[in-house]
């Protein structure tokens, strides 16, 4: 546990961001490798499979996943009011909701995986190795839930290397798998969804054992687990609207991915390659959003508003770095990076264009994401909600359907900053008008 609410705001804030960093690039790793793996060892078919199962993914948890972020800020602002009671109950009633939640979402995918892909216009030929793909990995989805809670938990409380070590055995190991599963045993789609599914197991179950041997406060039981009503409603209270959002940015994903599946399998393949490396780039912005809101958290727990905007000084100079030097290797080294997954000169031009045109604009990405990591971390959720899916709703997916129909797949990698520019204008408009201070869980008469 690690209390944010005293010391150098800027230097708390890196060594809190810097095992999650590290934690969020292995997490991502694990479908880049996947990627990989079936990119260079069964073909272009497979690569495209995979990454079309991935929006459908993204749409089964992003709701749960919200719901826990929302308890992940109410646990962060009870620990730094000294809460440990609530802080317990709040464990709790994640456990019990995250892991029913996790059944359902499961069954569901194992039922509507091939409708879901017939939907969205994926290529027939496709077909069989993305359901494959999908039932397997949305089978074991609540090994998914249980990992990521925990991690959620531990990060409210000022933890975030614990979780990095056993996330890092746990992609070792879907490296290992991946390799054994597809390369060596000619598993197909199958052997990496197998393979990434005991790896999250394991991260599991290693987590599990640690927390429950050694840490103070946290405890994982199935016997004894109390489901606090109060909790539950705040946890809905905050976490429902990203929940929302989650959930309609994956939609607004799925509608993207339906757009990319009439180009047919070297964009879906280009789209699917590229995307995965622009999410590796953009991990630092999250990060820095995410430690940033969980600094926000306990400092407004604790009532010191002084340092809510050191922190978001110190987090845009920080972050601003990065994201520069980021950029730059993406532009330099595009084509070179979309080589490691295949050698399809049409799909490597096509995820290198798209690279290059995405990260000229990640600054934009960049500050939007530290604009909604301090209203997140303060409790307000709703309007960030609002503002992601006017962003991707009105502006991403509409720009896309059109320029793409007018100049062809660089239409759809066009309408991406399109909507981070829009976005950031929203986000940074409704910090500055303060009215964010009004939800926080903790309150205290002098916040104003």
């Amino acid at each position: 546990m690690k209390d944010l609410t005293t010391g150098n705001e800027g230097k708390l804030i890196f060594q809190f961001a810097a095992p999650m960093l590290i934690g969020n690039v292995f997490q991502q790793l694990f479908n880049v490798v996947d990627s990989f793996v079936v990119g260079n060892f069964v073909g272009k078919e497979a690569l495209a499979a995979v990454g079309a199962a991935f929006p459908i993914i993204f749409v089964m948890v992003s709701m749960i996943i919200g719901i826990v972020t929302g308890t992940m800020i109410i646990i962060s602002q009870y620990f730094g009011a000294g809460d440990l009671l609530k802080v317990r109950r709040a464990i709790d009633t994640m456990y019990i909701y995250s892991m029913l939640a996790g059944a359902v979402a499961s069954v569901a995918g194992l039922i509507f995986s091939a409708p879901l892909l017939r939907l969205l216009g994926l290529p027939e030929e496709l077909m069989p190795q993305a359901t494959q793909y999908l039932r397997i990995f949305m089978s074991g989805i609540v090994i998914f839930f249980g990992y990521n809670g925990t991690t959620a938990v531990l990060r409210g409380l000022g933890d975030s290397k614990t979780p990095l070590y056993f996330l890092i055995i746990a992609t070792l190991l879907n490296i290992v798998l991946d390799l054994l599963f597809v390369a060596v045993l000619k598993m197909g789609v199958a052997g990496a969804a197998y393979a990434t599914l005991i790896a999250n197991g394991v991260a599991f179950g290693l987590a599990i054992i640690w927390v429950n041997k050694t840490h103070k406060v946290l405890r994982i039981a199935i016997r004894g687990l109390q489901f606090d009503r109060e909790v539950f409603r705040q946890s809905i209270r905050i976490g429902l609207p990203t929940g929302i959002q989650h959930t309609l940015v994956a939609m607004g994903a799925l509608a993207l991915m339906g757009i990319v599946n009439t180009f047919g399998t070297d964009v879906i393949a280009g789209f699917s390659v590229a995307s995965r490396l622009d999410a590796l780039a953009i991990i630092p912005a999250m990060t820095f959003s995410q430690a940033l809101s969980t600094f926000v958290g306990q400092n407004i727990g604790a009532n010191r508003y002084d340092r809510v905007r050191a922190g978001l000084i110190s987090t845009v100079r920080m972050s601003g770095i990065v994201t520069i030097l980021t950029t730059v290797i993406i532009l330099f080294s595009g084509n070179y990076l979309m080589r490691l997954f295949t050698d399809d000169t049409e799909v490597i031009r096509l995820g290198d264009q798209y690279l290059t045109i995405v990260s000229l604009f990640y600054i934009f990405f960049t500050l939007m994401f530290i604009y909604n990591g301090i209203m997140r971390g303060a409790g307000d959720t709703v309007w960030p909600m609002f503002f992601s899916l006017f962003s991707l709703w009105i502006i991403r997916v509409p720009i896309a359907y059109f320029l793409s129909r007018e100049i062809g797949p660089s239409g759809i990698w066009w309408s991406i900053p399109a909507s981070w520019i829009i976005g950031l204008a929203l986000s940074f408009g409704y910090y500055k008008s303060g009215r964010w201070k009004k939800k926080t869980v903790v309150k205290y008469d002098d916040n104003f």
